[in-house]
Parts: structure tokens; C-alpha cells; sequence
């Protein structure tokens, strides 16, 4: 795509703006922003166009799309432990799923840039306290104190520097053999060794080494030569400040690129097609990933497509729908005639987490396994009744040991919550519960891919 010659990477600050910190310090703000630009980029163009053949692979039904990661990173969870797991669990999850794809996986993780989170309140109320709203690690911090809570421009250069050494260790590892296909081992976490399914996964482990090994046969590879994955990053572009000043200009394909992700997504509450986030994202390069749920009317969906992707280029744009178990059914067949009818061939892929939040008696917010399965396996479905294919899904998961959402093979109920419930926004999948819906989805497309 080339760059529309009426845009440029700030020309979003004269369209309406949501969801964009209220900062006290504007001049402070503008020296964080400058120094930005200055630095380099966190990903290279080069990536992020590997990055949009692949998908656009996907939308043609020969790849499948995993993504996957925390709901909000915190600057303290930049560990190698942390990120080491996080890492693990997603390779675990793709090596699931290729069986029942019976395809390429693209593995993308939700960070090393996923530290700003939208909220519905500007405001939040505490014993006659009002304060502003936690925003994520790039804006402010969780507790409940007026220093605390104050947006602080400087967090953006950490989030960048934290981003940085994220995405440095993660290739690290990538490149130095941690996903060698032909050693899976090292993915192994403790808690996943304990799981009722962890039988079956060591079995699908043996038979994909076979596979590989016969592989290097037929293509007279030598052993070892296959060992690497592609693995990429994504997050909300939500903080339009810190994403344009990571927007660069590229000479040689004569348009820009947000080089701080190579995967920025659109949320439901910065959608509107004549706000700041759909012209700021209308004139990069990157593919870019929309969000669409109950309030996305058909004709609202197609105007966002308009605006996105105008040249409707294949790879472009992700529809990732969220929509809830209870109402995926009723919501998302009027969305795929609509965009089928346009002539448009999108990548579709269900985040099945965000429709299915739920508080509990006392205040936690939850999700249930058998809610976010159940929305998958419908997902699935839908799309075969169309004549299409669902393909990809989106989790806010973790590699921790963490109690956050209710139910899996170990059942975990809402008082097992207490113990070890980290996040500060919503609630991820943990890495048990994340391997074996991976398994359950896997069962289900190898069901689809026999009729």
C-alpha cells in the first residue's frame, strides 16, 4: 500500500480523540515524545511485511493464526522467568495446534508493548476518594494514591526501554535453538507436568518429532537445520502519542511503518471511523487488526474496511470478533454476509475472553473455561455455515501459575480465585487451562477438516 498523500503520522490529533491520558505537563510530554523519535526502532519493516504474507496466508485458509498474552504487561514482569513462560506456553500451544490445523501456525504475542489498557470510567471512586483511572504501567500506576494514579510522560520511555529488552531476550531465544522444533522439552513448564492432559500432550509431542524428522527426509535437510520458528509481537494501539513516534518512513517501499510492533490492533472503544485512531492507523503499513463486537453494525464494519484498508490489500486486515457465548451466534453471521457480499477477504479470528467477563459475589473479575470453549467451538462453526473458516484465536493468557478464570481439567472454582490472582485488569487463562483449550480447539478442527 502507499501512503495517502493526506495523511501523515500526526494528522490524527485533528480528528476525536478517546481514551488518551489527561497529562498535566504538556511540554514534559513533548520532550518524552521527541526523544522517542530519536531512538530506534523496536522491530524492522522487513518483519512486519513477513508478518502481512503470513497472514494473508491465513486468510486463504494455508496458515492459522495464534495470539496470545497478557491482558496488560507491568513494567515488573520484564523478567526472563516471565517472559521465558510466556514464551513457552504459546510454542506449546502452536505445537497443538498444527496437528489440528493441519497447517503452518503464525505465533503472536500480546507484548512487549502491551502496557496501556482503555478503561469505560475517566475516573474512579474509593470511600469518597476520586482518582484517576489506572490506565496501565504506561500511564500511570494501580495503587490508589493521587502520585500514583497522575499520568507521568516518563513511563513512555520506559515502556519503550521495557519493550526493548522484551523483545531482545525473546529473540534471543528464538535464534539460540529455545524453539527448536526438535526439542520441545525445553517448553515444558512444572504446572503443565501435572495436568490431567499432559499424557496426551507428550504423546501429539512424540508424533510431531516424527513428522518433523521425516520431513528433513523427503527435503534432504540435515538434522538441525529446521529449528527455528517466526514469532512476532503485537498490542493495542491505544497511546497514539507513543505510536507516532515510532512511525518512520521508509525510502525503498515509499510508505510508513509503526516500527514499534509489528502487530497493532484497533480496540472497540477507539473504532470510530472518523476518530484519531482510524486515521492514524489508515496510513501505516503494518497489518492491523480491528476488534468488532455487539455495538459493530455491518455498516459500521464496512466503513472502518473503507477507511483501513481501501486498496483492499491481502494480508491488511485481522477481524478479531468478541462477542460473548451467549450472543456469538446471534451477532456474527449478519457481520460475515456483510463483509462477504463486499467482496472483501479478510482474516477472521475469535477472541473469545472479553465477551465473557464476568464479576463475581465478591468483586473479582472472572471467566469461565466452559464459556470461552464454548464461544471457540461456536466461532468454528459459524464461520463452516458460511462457507468460510475461523482462522485464528486470540487469548489474554500467562505462563504462570495464576488463578483467574474458574473451571478446566482441574476445575477450579471461584474460591480457588484467592489464591494466586495477579492481574490488574482482566483475567487470563493460565498455563494449564491455555494448553488444554489449545487441545480442545485442536480436536475441533481436525473434527471440521473431516466432513
Amino acid at each position: 500500500m502507499k501512503t495517502a498523500p493526506d495523511w501523515s503520522p500526526d494528522s490524527w490529533r485533528a480528528r476525536p480523540r478517546v481514551q488518551q491520558p489527561n497529562y498535566p505537563d504538556e511540554s514534559a510530554l513533548r520532550a518524552v515524545v521527541d526523544e522517542l523519535r530519536q531512538l530506534p526502532p523496536l522491530v524492522s519493516p522487513w518483519e512486519i511485511d513477513a508478518l502481512r504474507a503470513q497472514l494473508a496466508d491465513a486468510a486463504a485458509g494455508r496458515k492459522f493464526l495464534l495470539q496470545g498474552g497478557d491482558c496488560a504487561e507491568r513494567f515488573s514482569d520484564c523478567r526472563a522467568d516471565t517472559i521465558t513462560n510466556k514464551l513457552k506456553i504459546l510454542l506449546q500451544m502452536s505445537l497443538v495446534l498444527v496437528e489440528g490445523a493441519q497447517a503452518p501456525i503464525i505465533r503472536v504475542g500480546r507484548f512487549a508493548g502491551q502496557y496501556a489498557k482503555p478503561r469505560t470510567e475517566d475516573l474512579e471512586t474509593r470511600d469518597g476518594v476520586t482518582l484517576p483511572a489506572y490506565r496501565g504501567d504506561l500511564v500511570n500506576a494501580p495503587e490508589f494514591t493521587a502520585a500514583a494514579r497522575t499520568p507521568d510522560p516518563r513511563r513512555l520511555r520506559r515502556g519503550y526501554s521495557r519493550g526493548a529488552m522484551t523483545l531482545n531476550y525473546v529473540r534471543a531465544l528464538v535464534k539460540g535453538g529455545f524453539a527448536d522444533l526438535h526439542h520441545p522439552e525445553y517448553w515444558d513448564l512444572d504446572f503443565v507436568e501435572r495436568s490431567p492432559l499432559a499424557e496426551e500432550y507428550q504423546r501429539l509431542v512424540r508424533r510431531i518429532g516424527n513428522s518433523l524428522r521425516f520431513m528433513e527426509n523427503i527435503l534432504g535437510a540435515r538434522p538441525g537445520e529446521i529449528q527455528e520458528v517466526d514469532f512476532y509481537v503485537s498490542h493495542e494501539g491505544l497511546l497514539l502519542d507513543y505510536e507516532e513516534a515510532q512511525t518512520r518512513w521508509l525510502d525503498a517501499a515509499g510508505r510508513w511503518y509503526n516500527l514499534s510492533t509489528h502487530f497493532p490492533w484497533i480496540g472497540m472503544r477507539t473504532s470510530d471511523p472518523s476518530g484519531a485512531h482510524a486515521e492514524y492507523f489508515r496510513g501505516i503499513a503494518n497489518p492491523i487488526g480491528l476488534k468488532v463486537g455487539p455495538a459493530t453494525s455491518p455498516e459500521r464494519l464496512l466503513r472502518l474496511l473503507d477507511v483501513l484498508d481501501p486498496a483492499r490489500e491481502p494480508g491488511r486486515m485481522t477481524l478479531i470478533h468478541r462477542f460473548g457465548r451467549e450472543h456469538i451466534r446471534a451477532a456474527l453471521p449478519p457481520l460475515l454476509a456483510a463483509v462477504r457480499a463486499s467482496g472483501r477477504a479478510p482474516l477472521w479470528v475469535c477472541d473469545p475472553m472479553h465477551g465473557n467477563t464476568r464479576p463475581t459475589a465478591e468483586g473479582l473479575k472472572t471467566r469461565a473455561f466452559d464459556d470461552i470453549l464454548g464461544e471457540l467451538e461456536q466461532a468454528f462453526e459459524l464461520h463452516a455455515e458460511a462457507s468460510g473458516r475461523l482462522g485464528g484465536v486470540h487469548f489474554e493468557l500467562t505462563g504462570d501459575n495464576v488463578t483467574e478464570c474458574t473451571g478446566g481439567a482441574r476445575g477450579l472454582s471461584e474460591q480457588d480465585l484467592k489464591r494466586a490472582y495477579q492481574s490488574e485488569v482482566d483475567p487470563r487463562l493460565n498455563s494449564e487451562q491455555a494448553l488444554e483449550m489449545a487441545m480442545l480447539i485442536a480436536r475441533k478442527m481436525t473434527a471440521l477438516n473431516a466432513r
